[in-house]
């Protein structure tokens, strides 16, 4: 099991440790404190740190360490081309600009196993962005960000559209699938040559009947791929749980009376096991809080046919913990969970969210968590 932890929140990047059998995790570092961290990535392939920050009317910044944390370096940030409103479309627009700016790095991930300084980059206002040099310089992927289907694209908790979801398939690292909201799940299968939107079988309760089934505008909050059967995919919806198990072909609706809501932002799949997944549930998109006050974990064995309710060692009612997308992860092994939420709770579990462990109710709220 990862006995290190990363958590990215709106006041500092915590690095958290836990001595190999011991009970207790412990704060080992904190960098940039007081700053709004929207994005971490732990590079396994070389031990590089990345860090996104959102820094206001100063910017968005990107930073890494090749020592362990102790010292970071600015790193170059991805850029758009000029375009008018008409050529990009209106959501990605505020009045006045000429070309769309950089406004949230909401997504980082390993592009290629074999090449450590290569990375995949999603943004907001819905950039998917490439580097080969460990973030020294970024290309913009001009195939998806030129699509005329990116016209159909809208903010949804965000004002603009966001790609917050990068999966790379284990088996073939040019096999990428994209979550964006709001603009469905994406797949490329030649490293970004070319693109096809891949949300067939989700549906929108926030559109008009006659859209509702329309691939293009889905909200995805959050899209995970099971690494040891990379054709399996879970994603929590805006509206619904939806599942692929072919290769993001179709989707279909896992829904059931026995869960507290069908609304949430995280999802986490076991890494060996494609009919396992966890799920943090919230009444719906008007009211971001728990069902009832009660602050679960939902957890299916069986592909959502069935759901379990799990609680123990979690705030009792009344909790008002909201846990956002990247905000739940797993580790290699598929027994360690932890979870972060919007009001500062960290939580850690041992063996796939039976019993959960408080490691601090008073950190700043929770963006991210990573196992390193």
């Amino acid at each position: 099991m990862s006995d290190r932890l990363f958590v990215a929140t709106e006041k500092g990047l915590f690095d958290l440790r836990r001595e190999p059998g011991g009970p207790d995790w412990k704060i080992a570092r904190v960098s940039f404190l007081g700053d709004d961290v929207s994005m971490v990535l732990p590079d396994r392939r070389d031990g590089t740190l990345y860090a996104g920050l959102a820094l206001g009317h100063f910017g968005v910044k990107l930073r890494r360490s090749t020592d362990d944390g102790a010292t970071w370096q600015d790193c170059g940030l991805p850029e758009y081309p000029p375009q008018t409103e008409t050529e990009l479309g209106e959501a990605v627009f505020k009045p006045g600009q000429t070309a769309a700016k950089l406004e949230y790095i909401w997504s980082l991930e390993a592009a290629d196993p074999a090449r450590p300084g290569s990375l995949w980059c999603g943004t907001l206002p819905g950039g998917l962005f490439r580097s080969d040099d460990a973030g020294t310089t970024w290309s913009l992927v001009r195939t998806l960000w030129d699509d005329p289907l990116r016209k159909k694209w809208f903010g949804g908790g965000m004002d603009r559209p966001g790609i917050h979801s990068i999966c790379v398939d284990p088996r073939d690292c040019r096999h990428v699938t994209l979550g964006v909201s709001c603009g469905g799940v994406w797949v490329t299968r030649d490293a970004g040559e070319t693109w096809q939107c891949k949300a067939q079988g989700m549906w929108a309760a926030y559109m008009p009947p006659e859209a509702k089934d329309d691939p293009n505008i889905q909200d995805p909050h959050r899209v995970v791929q099971c690494a040891g059967y990379p054709d399996a995919f879970w994603a929590q919806h805006h509206n619904g749980t939806f599942r692929s198990t072919d290769g993001s072909e179709s989707w279909h609706d896992v829904g059931t009376p026995e869960r507290p809501s069908s609304f949430g932002f995280a999802v986490a799949v076991h890494p060996h096991k494609a009919d396992t997944a966890w799920f943090v549930p919230a009444v719906k998109d008007e009211c971001r809080v728990p069902s009832e006050g009660r602050f679960v974990v939902t957890r299916t064995r069986d592909g959502g046919k069935s759901f379990e309710m799990l609680d123990k060692g979690l705030p009792a009612a009344a909790a008002y913990d909201v846990v956002f997308r990247h905000g739940l992860d797993i580790d290699e092994t598929g027994d360690r969970l932890a979870m972060g939420s919007t009001t500062g709770g960290l939580w850690v579990s041992d063996d796939q969210g039976d019993h959960w462990q408080c490691v601090s109710e008073h950190l700043p709220q929770i963006l991210c968590v990573r196992f390193g």
